[in-house]
């Protein structure tokens, strides 16, 4: 069985609106349903579950009903961080996922993800335990200097990735790295979220496919670039 984990549980400051981004609505729908309605197209995936915003819960029940989300099957609160939020989600499907299952954690705000995408992460994460999406860096990287303010040394850019959501693992493996983290206060706090854990808990990341196209909504630019997308996806 493959299960989402779908964490719609920010505020959104950064967007300088009076309802949460996931709330947003674009051309008279919901990025959240956006972001689900991609989970529930997909063949692969046989549960969502989504991590809300509390307050917003019965609003999220609502839209799905309303947008056909058939396949999501609960809808956990939000922690007071990031990695509490995604730890609420991960413990939730304990009743219903085997060790060997595969969970995919994505953000709620990243209503583009790719058919494609998705499959992939899938297939890695049953290859080798986990899967994370990754694009290419195709602008120069440098390091930050002391200051601040210069550099003197840069990162070839063929030795980095930018790894995003979806991802997947065996559903085994991230409820005990989860247990792990929280126990060792390992991978929490700060920006932290379930791949960098992983890799402060001694676990390697494989890396899937990945598309520019999947993007975060952070600010009101990104809400343009993503209408944007889905104007260039109508055209005939």
């Amino acid at each position: 069985m493959n299960a989402a984990i779908i964490i719609a549980g920010g505020v959104g400051n950064r967007m300088h609106m009076d309802i949460p981004k996931q709330f947003i609505n674009i051309y008279d729908k919901p990025v959240i349903i956006y972001t689900l309605e991609g989970f529930q197209r997909h063949p692969e995936i046989d549960q969502i579950g989504v991590v809300c915003l509390e307050g917003w819960q019965e609003t999220l029940r609502r839209y799905a009903r309303q947008y056909g989300i058939t396949k999501l099957c609960w809808i956990e609160t939000g922690g007071k961080t990031g990695q509490e939020s995604i730890r609420n989600g991960v413990y939730r499907f304990r009743e219903t996922l085997a060790d060997d299952d595969i969970a995919v954690v994505h953000d709620g705000i990243r209503p583009m993800v790719d058919s494609s995408v998705l499959s992939d992460v899938i297939r890695v994460a049953a290859l080798y335990g986990n899967g994370v999406t990754s694009t290419a860096f195709t602008e120069q990287i440098f390091r930050v200097g002391q200051d601040g303010a210069t550099t003197r040394e840069y990162i070839p850019r063929d030795s980095v990735r930018k790894v995003a959501t979806p991802q997947a693992y065996r559903y085994g493996d991230l409820y005990a790295a989860y247990q792990e983290a929280f126990a060792k206060e390992i991978g929490i706090y700060g920006s932290s979220y379930t791949n960098t854990m992983m890799v402060e808990l001694g676990h390697t990341l494989h890396f899937a496919a990945g598309s520019e196209k999947n993007i975060k909504l952070t600010t009101k630019d990104d809400l343009e670039l993503f209408k944007a997308y889905l104007r260039m996806e109508a055209e005939p």
